[in-house]
């Protein structure tokens, strides 16, 4: 994508080589609700994942669920997220439909903890990328062996703050402290696990290294799948869980960053690599998501799609080249968690379950490990609507956020003349905005519906 430093020999060779989504977007501007997404096809607000620290809920219907049920070895390794990932905990990798786990709560650095299958925290001495590649290989041998076909989800923990990386791969990016000496940057410190400041330079040496790092372990998986002979007939996707966080942003042609619901904080790489069915390179500008990939897994394993509202769609018509726009749209909505009054909430899971084991260097409230929430939320209000949300139909994109006072601020937007929304169209195109502000409310409507565990029954 023509970045002026970061170096990514092996995405930069799919990119040329597979098939490439130039419009691809994270469901969510941040984490833990993007991985609910992924794994659902459904919008995170459905099931209460609305921001970082929010877990799924058990009722959840996940592609490994799907997939178990259809003779797949299912395996999940890295950042969680969406949960504990302890033994008991009932939204743990296993009981949401994987096989075998080695899984983090949250994210990690150099030397990472994880829990195997539940059990307590281990540290595993190395880069984390490459120990989470080395133990994907190993699950997959462990398929063959059994004559099962796999399915592996692999959430590295790199890119993230506070940042690390190998001596050799610091060193490719040592120029850059120097170029960018002035601007100051907030982040945590690896030293006490705290917030602190530091040239964004410096930064930026410590992010592309661990992106580097990652490449280079995405790069060994590929080469294993050619030695072992599955490279043909495995797909393999790569995709980012939100943008470029504020730390580490330089400039791009788009605005915002991680936590917005503009472009910068939701457009991500998107790639699939399968050469039996993508046999030439490939690219399309029809807009997909990551809410896309369930759908498309049951296409692809011919499995009947959950009977629950979905927001994602098949994409196997975009990879065969038959559809060139995404027929829906897309919806973004950042849930107003403020407004949920703190008594009288009911805990969805047991609160001891929520409670997170494997630590990190970034300390929240005075300790290394993260805990979880989700509650139960069946009446529905008005309040209840609110949040950044964005409705992204054909070429315009309708933004709304709450006002401190009066009416939410609306903003229209035409994509396909001004990608890098500057120009508010609101106005001077009342109809349109109507129209999406009306659809926008009305799959909120259908989301809250979910909110309230109508689609469990």
């Amino acid at each position: 994508n023509g970045h002026p430093h970061v170096k990514t020999p092996v995405l930069d060779e799919m990119a040329k080589t597979a098939f490439r989504f130039d419009r691809f977007y994270a469901a969510h501007p941040t984490c833990s609700p993007t991985r609910a997404s992924f794994l659902t096809g459904r919008h995170p607000n459905r099931m209460g994942t609305f921001t970082p620290g929010w877990s799924m809920r058990p009722e959840e219907i996940t592609s490994a669920h799907i997939l178990s049920e259809a003779g797949y070895h299912c395996g999940h390794f890295g950042k969680w997220h969406v949960g504990t990932v302890k033994a008991g905990s009932p939204v743990n990798p296993g009981a949401m439909g994987f096989h075998e786990w080695l899984s983090h709560d949250n994210f990690f650095e150099l030397n990472p903890s994880f829990s195997r299958d539940g059990g307590p925290p281990q540290v595993f001495e190395g880069e984390s990328s490459e120990i989470l590649i080395d133990e994907t290989i190993q699950f997959i041998g462990r398929a063959q062996t059994q004559e099962k076909p796999f399915f592996a989800v692999v959430w590295f923990g790199s890119p993230h703050e506070p940042y690390s990386g190998l001596p050799e791969d610091l060193a490719l990016y040592d120029d850059l402290p120097a170029k960018y000496p002035d601007k100051m940057v907030r982040l945590t410190s690896n030293e006490t696990g705290g917030p602190t400041k530091r040239p964004l330079g410096e930064v930026l040496r410590e992010r592309y290294a661990e992106i580097t790092a990652m490449d280079r372990a995405i790069g060994t998986l590929r080469g294993y799948l050619a030695e072992s002979g599955q490279r043909d007939n495995t797909l393999l996707f790569y995709c980012g869980d939100n943008g470029t966080s504020g730390d580490a942003s330089l400039a791009s042609p788009y605005r915002g960053v991680k936590g917005e619901v503009y472009e910068g904080g939701t457009m991500v790489p998107g790639l699939i690599e399968w050469p039996s069915k993508v046999t030439q390179p490939r690219s399309t500008m029809a807009r997909a998501s990551t809410s896309d990939l369930l759908p498309t897994v049951c296409a692809i394993t011919g499995q009947p799609l959950p009977d629950r509202p979905l927001d994602g769609i098949d994409l196997t018509p975009m990879l065969e080249g038959s559809v060139t726009e995404r027929p829906t749209p897309l919806f973004f909505w950042q849930f107003d968690v403020g407004h949920l009054p703190k008594e009288n909430r009911i805990p969805y899971i047991d609160p001891e379950k929520q409670i997170g084991t494997t630590p990190l260097v970034k300390l929240m409230g005075g300790i290394a490990t993260r805990n979880f929430t989700n509650f139960r939320h069946p009446v529905i209000t008005e309040a209840d609507y609110r949040g950044a949300r964005t409705i992204l139909d054909g070429d315009y994109k309708l933004v709304i956020h709450e006002a401190k006072h009066g009416d939410a601020k609306v903003e229209l937007f035409d994509l396909k003349s001004d990608p890098a929304e500057a120009n508010d169209l609101s106005k001077d195109d009342a109809k349109t905005t109507k129209r999406l502000q009306d659809r926008l409310r009305e799959w909120q409507g259908s989301v809250l519906m979910s909110l309230t565990e109508a689609d469990y029954e």
